[in-house]
């Protein structure tokens, strides 16, 4: 029994060590929001759309943005980040019989794309900066993408990456 009541309150201290670990976590510099993302014109895991492939691409995505955009944002900025529309690298070619429908064919004509609209604050509300981009690589081939070698998503991470550094410069921290 005192094993029992021992075990629990060794339980619940690491518990509340683990929410206080979380509670630490510093604050995300950058908000993404998808502005309807059901009207994207390619985020998706197969031929047949399917709203699940699309949301679990779309969370990862930006997953990765709120990582990277702290890398580039410094402390004390804000990036509002709304992201208008995203393209897939690849499509799929259903011509090419029913073994394929399921297989996203990357080739230089299908390069990604990803539209949004940002705007950058100071601390006190001001507007640093703020735009419009229509992001795309043409070459997405002809580059070595290390960073991402097994990612589904590493053309459009790769994109936003480039599109971060050339926006907003060098590693902030």
């Amino acid at each position: 029994m005192k094993t029992t009541h021992l075990l629990l309150a060794v339980l619940g201290l690491a518990s509340c060590v683990a929410v206080r670990a979380d509670d630490t976590k510093p604050a995300s510099r950058v908000d993404v929001v998808y502005v309807n993302p059901e009207k994207f014109t390619d985020v998706k895991d197969n031929y047949y759309f399917t709203d699940e492939g699309r949301d679990e691409y779309l969370s990862t995505l930006k997953q990765h943005i709120e990582t990277h955009a702290n890398k580039y944002i410094p402390a004390g900025q804000h990036l509002a980040l709304r992201v208008t529309d995203v393209k897939m690298a690849g499509d799929f070619e259903p011509w090419r019989g029913p073994n394929a429908e399921n297989v996203r064919i990357i080739k230089d004509i299908y390069p990604p794309r990803i539209n949004l609209e940002f705007k950058l604050t100071d601390a006190n509300g001001k507007v640093v900066k703020e735009g419009v981009r229509k992001l795309t690589d043409m070459n997405f081939l002809s580059e070595i993408n290390d960073y991402f070698p097994d990612d589904t998503l590493r053309y459009e991470k790769k994109l936003l990456d480039d599109w971060f550094y050339n926006e907003f410069g060098e590693v902030k921290g």
